[in-house]
């Protein structure tokens, strides 16, 4: 068996090889592969060739702890079918249809352990975004919107429109968006966000501190402010302006990837007085205050429940095959506000 499979070869350079898959082992099964999801905020910096050196790329996922050096294969979104199994599994695998944490590749070999069934009432293009998904329900886990509150969500891509999605579904006093691409302010104002700021206009950044009464300089006092932020645009500089909004006590959640990317955080001034709580948030693991109660089943069991509520397939704008590859990543790259959600069709 012979699989398509997308490479990382050097920042920038994208290859599609044709590799021979191993044996199938007793203990294995073969995935044809139905559809992945390009995950275009972590993609970006292994294309752009801006992943730490001193990490793998997921220790966690056992297609993904490779360390980050080129060539190298990533992706985690794929849904394909069970085209065959190994002697030693069971026979209720053949022809089920599965979500793995995989990289970009028409076929793939693994373990049933390493994927999870599709419920029957799934489409490949829905469950592509499990992990996205997952992720968005760890956030807010970890971020714990409360009854009557302020919340921000710095950066409307996939992750921050799932994010506001579900929290649209709160009984907040009022849900903010920020984005500097139009066509995702729009779209999160569909999914239920109530206001949409553009973070590069310094008008509109007044207008969101006048509704919050924040003063200038701020010094927050209970009441105003943000209770709760989100910081999902990938940009380290985000995180000086989540300081600038959030009221006092508040909390902010850095669910952004930065990779090896830099920015000077600004903890001198209100961050200190007004005792704002930065709270790292990644899906690999779940917060240890919270593991008497949830565990990774739990959190998918979830995450399936929510994708039937928002039915994200909507935000899919670009369906292509793998020799496409190229141009999806250059428009990704140069041109991302003509790109919310693409995936490749097998």
């Amino acid at each position: 068996m012979k699989a398509q499979q997308l490479w990382f070869t050097n920042p920038y350079q994208i290859e599609i090889r044709e590799q021979s898959l191993p044996t199938l082992q007793a203990e294995q099964i073969l995935i044809k592969n139905d559809c992945s999801a390009i995950s275009a905020g972590t993609e970006m910096l292994v294309y752009r060739g801006q992943l730490p050196a001193d990490l793998t790329l997921d220790a966690t996922l056992s297609a993904l702890q490779n360390a980050p050096t080129y060539p190298l294969q990533y992706g985690y979104a794929s849904v394909g079918r069970v085209a065959q199994t190994g002697t030693a599994v069971a026979s209720h695998w053949q022809d089920k249809r599965v979500f793995a944490f995989q990289p970009h590749a028409s076929h793939f070999i693994t373990t049933p352990e390493q994927v999870i069934a599709l419920p029957d009432d799934m489409t490949p293009e829905a469950a592509v975004f499990l992990a996205n998904m997952e992720t968005a329900v760890n956030l807010l886990l970890d971020g714990n919107p409360a009854l009557g509150e302020r919340v921000l969500i710095l950066g409307q891509g996939v992750v921050g429109l799932l994010v506001s999605s579900l929290l649209a579904q709160f009984p907040l006093a009022a849900l903010y968006g920020m984005d500097g691409l139009v066509e995702r302010r729009s779209r999160a104002l569909r999914m239920g966000v109530q206001q949409v700021y553009d973070p590069g206009s310094a008008t509109q950044i007044a207008v969101l501190k006048q509704a919050l009464q924040l003063p200038s300089p701020q010094l927050a006092t209970p009441g105003t402010g943000v209770d709760l932020i989100y910081e999902l645009s990938g940009v380290p500089d985000a995180l000086n302006l989540a300081i600038d909004l959030c009221g006092y006590s508040g909390r902010i959640v850095i669910g952004s990837w930065y990779g090896n990317k830099a920015g000077t955080l600004h903890l001198g001034g209100v961050a200190h007085r007004n005792r704002i709580k930065l709270i790292s948030s990644q899906v690999s693991s779940i917060a240890p205050e919270l593991t008497g109660r949830w565990d990774k089943a739990r959190r998918f069991h979830t995450s399936w429940d929510m994708l039937r509520r928002v039915q994200p397939q909507s935000l899919i704008s670009h369906r292509l095959p793998l020799t496409q590859a190229n141009s999806i990543y250059q428009q990704l790259d140069q041109t991302p506000e003509k790109v919310l959600q693409a995936i490749f069709i097998y």
